[in-house]
């Protein structure tokens, strides 16, 4: 049986950064420091370790399948016209990498939220939340106004997560006749 995913969308102009400020303040407060893959440098060694935290992080998305090798994640992750480093924010932890969340902008005119992730033992105090919020920062600075993504139907987290920032549903659309 096909799984029918759960697809979801943002209105990125009505969206309130104010209301989730204080997700950000207190992930800085408790010492978790945000940037950008563009920020630390987009080498091969940061490829390698983006992988990584990808890989470990997607281990939890229900029916995932086998996660790509390097070179195939390099290929359709990275080497695309889609991808911005910009548009990976990172979450360290004493300089350690322990999320990402990364967005992409498409010709079509809108951004797709590709992946938010976080190590198990970080998980529950708002980093994942803080981490979509600077990636829908990243989506507004491209004049974009619509996020989108979509979630695997028991992927509750994700799909809680996304919903308390605001997404709907993203109902497919007819063309008109």
């Amino acid at each position: 049986m096909a799984v029918k995913w759960v697809r979801l969308e943002l209105d990125l102009d009505a969206f309130d950064d104010a209301r989730f400020e204080p997700y950000l303040q207190r992930c800085r407060q408790a010492g978790i420091e945000f940037t950008t893959m563009a920020a630390v440098g987009d080498t091969v060694e940061h490829r390698r370790a983006l992988y990584d935290l990808n890989k470990t992080c997607s281990a939890d998305i229900p029916e995932r399948g086998e996660f790509y090798t390097f070179d195939e994640y390099v290929a359709q992750r990275i080497e695309t016209p889609t991808y911005d480093p910009e548009g990976v924010v990172l979450a360290l932890d004493c300089g350690s990498w322990v999320g990402m969340a990364t967005t992409s902008i498409h010709p079509e005119g809108h951004a797709f939220s590709e992946m938010t992730g976080l190590l198990a033992g970080h998980r529950g105090r708002g980093i994942s939340l803080a981490m979509k919020v600077l990636a829908i920062g990243f989506a507004r600075s491209h004049g974009v106004h619509l996020l989108r993504t979509f979630h695997h139907p028991d992927n509750a987290a994700a799909i809680g997560m996304n919903r308390r920032l605001g997404f709907v549903n993203d109902e497919p659309r007819v063309a008109a006749t």
